[in-house]
């Protein structure tokens, strides 16, 4: 178990250390991307820029496919997931393992042959060329930058979350984060209720990102990824067994779990008796720990926000560092039940987390409840698991269902994932690679389960910031163990995983950009200089437009990586598929195949968000967007194809050698 103090208290040069061993990292991926720029010059542009070539060998090809899948949705959301409702995601996601026999196995030998074949550099150059139709072209391109564009919101999020860990003990960051706000401060809508720390990490990721991805292009995030890929795996493999010794085995961890109550949301209006802190005017900052007594009883608190002492010794809301303008009495907390001493007064270092001798008492305290598991012991060790919003539970047998069948086939349907299966050499490296990537999942997956089911010992009352669960686990147990320079190496797997999803969406949007709609529509023959301006210009104006959607994000991470991966999945695995394998299937049916996915997706987001008041997706019958989707895309696709034309065919002879039956 921790030891109280040793936890957090890090020294500036033990953060520095973690600064230098992360900065490390940093300097080899800018590294790679100057090299493989010398590649691009060496070669066809637009080929080797958003293609490599098509020679990727089995190493590159399968720590690419699994870098860019494994996004920040895998190393931030779903430890926030795991460590939010406990054991019940490591059925949730159970199916990942499954992700490159059905991702690789279903479509990449055929859609590198088709790519060969047209010279398609794109998902919508390939369905143009298969069905000879400018407008499905077109709309796979919309589609893309639609769904892709939100994604790097999520990326963006994750990447200014990690960099914000790591260098929050940093005096200088300190400093430049305070003169940022200032200077940020002459745009109230940028600035209003977001943290400047986070405000400045978010532009320093997106300068990194943005640069060597532009600099390099396909090649560059190749590299890369197999560079991300081994850091993912490594940090992982590192973190579990530290994890483990630090909070007493896995055992200790699951009896505690299951001995544990769910931590919820309060409102709570505290008092003190404490001359000295009335005296000061004390502060109670945002993210502390505290413990109070109501009546006879110690309760565990963390403040969801800053407070202040303030006349006859009440706790108060702090409003703009004016006492006399608070009109609300209760302070917003996160109520931890069960939390052993030395767990609570190793996760903060202050006076008020003592339950010897607590200074505040709790005058009023309103709950609100969860709407399943609240109140009941080994919620977090059983199923469904406990849930804020649905009465069913986190994970329900139809969510179960519904989740097994996503992960597997939703990963075959985003374009990003296809673009790789149209790059690598040749069958013997895609066979090899099925094995490979599913050995790396297994690799990365199970042990996050563990590790952040442990982190609720650990870290106890995060559920307000539960996104920044895995830096804070880095960072926290190196720092237990006193090698706070290995902190550096274990945030560079979060940070690793972010970027190389941030850089393949980058680039599919651009080429989606450059080649679908500018090359196809409005010039297209332009000379390579032309390309490379344009091609440089989109992927950084892209990059600008999504970082500053990303100021102000959602709470959840993995919400919209699940509704951009659901859309992009509804919209394009059913008529590609059918593309690929039925010579019958002609440019009607893609079409509604495509467009009915897509607003399938959209309705049912649009209806739970609506009911639940942000982000949330409503489920007929307990079943996920993505399955209703696939369902409504499959029967349209295939209906509208019937009862329209058969395909011209000679496109039936050219990608199928036989002719088409009426």
């Amino acid at each position: 178990m921790f030891s109280a103090g040793l936890l957090i208290a890090q020294t500036a040069a033990s953060a520095n250390s973690a600064i230098f061993a992360f900065l490390a990292y940093m300097s080899a991926v800018m590294l790679l991307a100057w090299l493989s720029s010398r590649v691009v010059q060496r070669s066809s542009f637009l080929n080797e820029y958003f293609l490599g070539s098509r020679d990727l060998g089995i190493w590159a090809f399968a720590l690419t496919f699994a870098a860019t899948s494994a996004s920040g949705g895998s190393f931030i959301g779903f430890p926030s997931l795991v460590y939010t409702h406990g054991w019940s995601v490591a059925l949730w996601i159970s199916s990942y393992m499954l992700v490159p026999l059905v991702a690789m196995g279903l479509l990449a030998k055929r859609l590198n042959q088709i790519a060969r074949q047209t010279d398609a550099l794109t998902i919508p150059d390939l369905v143009q060329e298969r069905f000879q139709s400018s407008v499905l072209g077109l709309l796979a391109t919309l589609l893309i930058i639609f769904f892709t564009t939100f994604n790097l919101i999520a990326q963006f999020k994750g990447g200014s979350v990690i960099l914000q860990t790591l260098l929050s003990d940093v005096p200088l960051f300190q400093q430049a984060s305070n003169q940022f706000s200032v200077m940020a401060g002459a745009v109230p809508w940028l600035t209003q209720g977001v943290d400047p720390g986070y405000l400045l990490c978010l532009l320093i990721f997106a300068v990194a990102v943005v640069a060597y991805t532009t600099y390099g292009g396909f090649r560059a995030v190749v590299w890369t990824d197999v560079l991300q890929g081994v850091v993912m795996v490594m940090g992982v493999l590192i973190l579990l067994p530290m994890t483990l010794i630090a909070v007493g085995g896995l055992g200790n961890s699951t009896r505690h779990l299951a001995s544990s109550k769910v931590t919820q949301r309060v409102r709570v209006a505290l008092s003190t008796s404490d001359a000295g802190l009335i005296a000061e005017q004390a502060t109670l900052n945002r993210g502390m720990h505290v413990v109070a007594l109501r009546g006879q009883e110690l309760v565990n608190l963390r403040l969801d926000e800053d407070a202040r002492v303030g006349e006859f010794g009440y706790i108060l809301p702090l409003r703009d560092n004016d006492i006399s303008a608070a009109n609300e009495p209760l302070i917003s907390a996160s109520h931890v039940p069960n939390v052993p001493q030395q767990a609570l007064t190793a996760s903060a270092d202050n006076p008020l987390a003592s339950q010897a001798d607590p200074l505040l008492r709790v005058e009023e305290m309103v709950l609100a409840q969860w709407i399943y598991g609240a109140n009941w012991n080994a919620a977090y060790v059983s199923l469904p698991g406990p849930s804020e919003s649905n009465a069913g539970g986190f994970l329900p047998i139809s969510a179960g269902i519904s989740f097994f069948f996503f992960w597997c086939f939703a990963s075959a349907g985003q374009p990003s994932n296809m673009i790789r299966c149209m790059a690598f050499r040749d069958s013997r490296i895609l066979s090899r690679a099925i094995f490979t990537v599913s050995i790396y999942y297994s690799l990365i997956y199970f042990p996050i389960v563990i590790i952040f089911c442990c982190a609720r010992t650990l870290l106890p009352g995060w559920e307000l910031e539960s996104d920044r669960i895995m830096p804070e686990m880095a960072t926290s147990v190196t720092a237990w163990f006193g090698v706070p320079w290995l902190a550096g190496l274990l945030v560079a797997a979060p940070f690793a995983a972010v970027m190389s999803t941030m850089d393949s969406f980058l680039l599919l949007v651009s080429s989606s950009v450059v080649r679908d709609i500018y090359q196809r529509w409005i010039h297209p023959e332009p000379n390579d200089r032309r390309i490379k301006v344009l091609t440089y210009s989109t992927t950084l104006i892209v990059g600008v437009i999504a970082m500053l959607a990303a100021v102000n994000p959602p709470r959840f991470l993995q919400e919209i990586i699940v509704f951009t991966g659901a859309g992009l999945a509804t919209s394009f695995l059913v008529p590609v598929g059918l593309a690929l394998y039925w010579p019958r299937f002609n440019a009607f049916g893609a079409i509604a195949g495509m467009l009915t996915g897509f607003l399938s997706n959209i309705t049912l987001y649009a209806i739970g968000s609506w009911q639940a008041g942000e982000m949330a997706a409503y489920e007929p019958w307990g079943f996920s967007p993505f399955l209703v989707g696939m369902l409504c895309s499959l029967i349209f696709s295939v209906v509208i194809c019937l009862v329209t034309p058969a395909p011209k065919q000679e496109l039936v002879v050219r990608f199928f050698h036989r002719r088409a039956s009426n």
